[in-house]
């Protein structure tokens, strides 16, 4: 990241202005920083927040090429992509009243003393039915609901 000489105090000073100003000023402000006429779709929230991340990007840099390209995957092919557990991560699923705990090994999942190749086949083990992996272990939403909104369901690291 590329940082810009500029007094931080002074970048602070003017983002902090942006929510008091109303919105024909804001679209007049988003011109002088953006260039060009601002959507018609943004309210004055989103006006702001976007004026104040371009001032901060012209001060102090911007993403680098990594992040940039990882955003600009993501936009192409819509999603995230798929989580990539580090070993050693311990897995906990509690089922039918018995606490699973399952730790990330570099070449599968291991689960009661065995290893596995895939959290599916762990998480069929254990219930006795086809189930996927990562949603039995909370790692994917479930039915357009957030992993991290169910509670029973919790995955961490060591």
């Amino acid at each position: 990241m590329r940082h810009r000489l500029t007094d931080p105090a002074a970048i602070e000073a003017a983002i902090a202005g942006i929510p008091l100003l109303a919105l024909d000023a804001l679209r007049r402000r988003w011109r002088a920083v953006f260039g060009r006429i601002p959507p018609d779709v943004l309210n004055k929230d989103m006006l702001g927040r976007m004026i104040a991340c371009r001032l901060q990007e012209r001060a102090f840099g911007g993403l680098d090429r990594e992040s940039r390209s990882f955003l600009d995957s993501l936009a192409r092919h819509g999603g995230s992509p798929r989580r990539q557990l580090k070993t050693g991560t311990v897995l906990v699923r509690d089922y039918q009243g018995q606490r699973h705990t399952v730790t990330v090994a570099p070449d599968g999942f291991d689960w009661q003393g065995m290893t596995y190749s895939s959290l599916s086949a762990i998480a069929r083990a254990i219930t006795g039915t086809a189930w996927s992996g990562p949603r039995f272990f909370a790692l994917a939403p479930r039915n357009g609901t957030s992993a991290a909104g169910n509670n029973k369901r919790s995955a961490g690291a060591p």
